[in-house]
């Protein structure tokens, strides 16, 4: 269940009343988009009301009467689909804000400077976003927002998604620890064991995401594993 202070009330006016839930805005969204929620999850408590701020809940008779059912979770999604999400001023702006911050670190993990072949700080994708005057509209997935904003970027700085194969060499004396976590932090492609113990992986891994993985490598082996961008 989301916390009674991250949830905001879903309303729906119907047969003359009109019933609240307390629900997390984000999954709300989501499930007003048809993508698959678990109610459970985005509620903050499992009851309908009549003034969630009072505490006023909605009488048996009244549910019964609109929705055919007393079961909280079931009217609870009635009451979403087909009620409004209700946001303050300062909750919808720092929602938007999220959704922004979670649109930047999607691009700038993902995406590569094609001329370069090296990741675009988050800042740069930002300032460009901004630049581009991207809209961040709540209703929309992240991924449909993602979407929008690389194409109202492209025409200001060079970018795409790209995917990186990564080759890698862990000595003896960290290989039996260290290549679990390695191969976990991608797709492995290929791996090989040394006579000597060594363990070599290719490991493909978002473009933007090059910075994260040689630290990852650095730190396992302490900064003696070899590693080799490979080419295509």
């Amino acid at each position: 269940m989301v916390r009674l202070d991250d949830a905001v009330p879903a309303r729906l006016k119907t047969h003359g009343t009109t019933f609240e839930v307390l629900v997390d805005p984000d999954g709300a969204l989501a499930l007003k988009r048809g993508e698959s929620v678990n109610l459970e999850e985005i509620l903050a408590v499992e009851d309908v009301f009549e003034n969630a701020s009072r505490g006023d809940r909605s009488p048996e008779e009244d549910l019964q009467k609109a929705f055919g059912t007393t079961d909280a979770l079931t009217i609870a999604e009635t009451i979403i689909k087909k009620g409004e999400v209700s946001l303050t001023a300062e909750q919808r702006k720092q929602f938007i804000e999220n959704k922004r911050r979670q649109v930047v670190e999607i691009i700038a993990r993902n995406a590569i400077n094609p001329q370069t072949k090296t990741p675009h700080p988050p800042a740069r994708i930002e300032q460009a976003m901004s630049e581009a005057r991207v809209n961040i509209d709540p209703t929309k997935s992240t991924d449909e927002l993602v979407k929008i904003a690389m194409k109202a970027i492209r025409p200001l700085i060079p970018i795409r998604f790209e995917e990186v194969e990564v080759a890698v060499k862990v000595p003896p004396s960290y290989a039996p620890k260290a290549y679990g976590e390695i191969a976990a932090f991608g797709k492995l492609n290929r791996e090989a064991w040394q006579n000597n113990g060594s363990w070599i992986g290719v490991v493909q891994i978002p473009a933007g995401m090059q910075a994260e993985f040689y630290a990852l490598v650095n730190r396992l082996t302490k900064g003696e594993a070899e590693t080799k961008l490979l080419k295509h």
